[in-house]
């Protein structure tokens, strides 16, 4: 299926997916080809991808919508910051942009304490 990211700065994620994992304004969810159409809010947090090649992708982002229909998934957020980089210099400076995305998204240091774990525990495994 393909999956479409934009933000008002432009296109973030354009490509071939075998799933993806959002949060969603009532908690995460999952999403796999075929999957029934769906429109929800996203909340601040993390959306994962697995894409067809098998490799993983993470993208922090602090709120937006998700249109899902049964082979393709539009996602408009305000904002977002893709956690890769050729190196692990770029990787480290692209976490702390999201960690400051999500800080200026909520008011819950809870809220950013545990999406900054997520995102620095899915970045050592990409």
């Amino acid at each position: 299926m393909k999956l479409d990211i934009v933000t008002p700065l432009g296109r973030v994620f354009k490509d071939e997916i075998t799933e993806a994992t959002f949060p969603g304004s009532e908690g995460e969810f999952g999403v796999l080809d075929g999957h029934s159409p769906l429109v929800t809010n996203l909340k601040p947090g993390v959306i994962t991808i697995k894409k067809s090649d098998g490799k993983k992708e993470i993208i922090a982002i602090n709120w937006g919508y998700v249109e899902v229909t049964p082979d393709h998934v539009n996602v408009l957020v305000d904002g977002a910051v893709p956690i890769a980089g050729p190196d692990e210099s770029s990787i480290a400076q692209a976490i702390e942009k999201a960690k400051q995305l999500l800080k200026d998204a909520t008011d819950s240091d809870a809220l950013v304490a545990t999406v900054s774990a997520k995102i620095e525990n899915v970045a050592r495994n990409l």
